[in-house]
């Protein structure tokens, strides 16, 4: 394995760690906002309530489930011959599944960034967020351009490795074989680089998702999101699992990164349940800390939809481009995983 993709993998992992180690930290501030919502009243009187409790545990079996079919469906299909990454039904399925990540990042992420970062009364005297510039406008902006320039550098070390690597070449098939050799290479590290930043970028925002929901003490917040965050991540898993199955990784990473995708939302409400006391959403480190990640969150899944899981297939790719009948599957398939993630987000309000 080369050590450009054992260093990507160690960071992505290390990163993820920071972000599951500190998040139970960051929303235990103390400096809460006086001026409590309605809504954290009727809460309040379900602090005791059994109910509560049960829609949790249905929650996380259901959302686990939902995870495991969603991302495994489309890593175990492609041992079946119609189901293959070269197939006409892949990239169908590929481009449900990049809508369902692009409408995620546009209409579930991002607007509950705005909502925390710029129309949450609890931070509106705290500079420098409370003077109404576009704050997870421009961290969304930022993390897709960091995105971009980490896969850019990434692939193009690996690349430049390879040719000083390179043999002496004796003839002309040397040459072809030489940059068929360096071109495959180069793919299977973009498609190990665009799984695991993808993953990373869904995880912020299951795990904040998690941690929410399993620190709120009303079944009426908890009931309507159960089988809204199942469909979520069912829809969100066949985006992820359909990237994985595109890179070459070993069955050991494989699992590793389908159980982190699974567990995220579980494990969070779990966090949430165990700091439930002591978690007060109106904290303004915790609402800022919330809105920072879920833009950069934001930022990285449209980036990632658009350029690394469309604009690869519908733009560059010969067999799209040589198709009409596929580009229109591919476009309808599109559409509806915009569709679908659109009626979610008013299902889950």
């Amino acid at each position: 394995m080369p050590s450009s993709q054992f260093n990507s993998r160690k960071l992505f992992l290390i990163t993820l760690s920071i972000f599951i180690f500190l998040l139970p930290n960051l929303v235990l501030s103390q400096h809460a906002c006086e001026n409590n919502s309605k809504e954290d009243e009727d809460e309040n009187k379900f602090a005791s309530s059994s109910e509560a409790a049960k829609y949790k545990l249905i929650a996380i079996a259901s959302t686990f489930a939902a995870s495991t079919v969603g991302i495994s469906l489309p890593i175990l299909a492609k041992n079946w011959s119609y189901l293959k990454p070269e197939s006409d039904l892949f990239f169908i399925v590929k481009a449900f599944a990049a809508g369902v990540i692009l409408a995620t990042g546009f209409l579930h992420v991002l607007p509950d960034a705005f909502e925390a970062l710029e129309n949450n009364p609890c931070i509106a005297e705290k500079k420098p967020w409370g003077n109404k510039f576009p704050f997870p406008g421009l961290i969304a902006m930022v993390a897709a351009t960091v995105t971009l320039i980490m896969e850019a550098l990434v692939v193009g070390y690996h690349k430049r490795c390879e040719l000083t690597k390179a043999r002496p070449l004796r003839d002309e098939n040397d040459a072809e074989e030489l940059g068929s050799h360096i071109f495959e290479s180069s793919d299977n590290l973009r498609h190990t680089l665009v799984s695991q930043i993808l993953e990373l970028g869904i995880v912020v925002h299951s795990a904040i998702i998690g941690i929410s929901l399993g620190a709120s003490k009303s079944p009426n917040t908890i009931k309507p999101l159960v089988a809204a965050l199942s469909f979520h991540q069912c829809f969100e898993g066949m985006g992820l699992g359909g990237c994985i199955a595109q890179a070459k990784f070993k069955c050991q990473t494989i699992v590793v990164m389908v159980l982190l995708f699974c567990l995220t939302i579980p494990m969070g409400i779990g966090i949430g349940v165990g700091i439930s006391n002591a978690y007060n959403g109106n904290s303004q480190t915790a609402i800022i800390v919330e809105g920072v990640l879920l833009s950069a969150s934001a930022g990285i899944l449209i980036f990632m939809a658009l350029v690394d899981l469309l604009a690869t297939d519908f733009i560059f790719s010969s067999k799209m481009l040589t198709s009409l009948r596929l580009q229109l599957g591919a476009t309808s398939a599109l559409l509806m995983g915009l569709i679908c993630m659109s009626i979610l987000v008013q299902w889950g309000e």
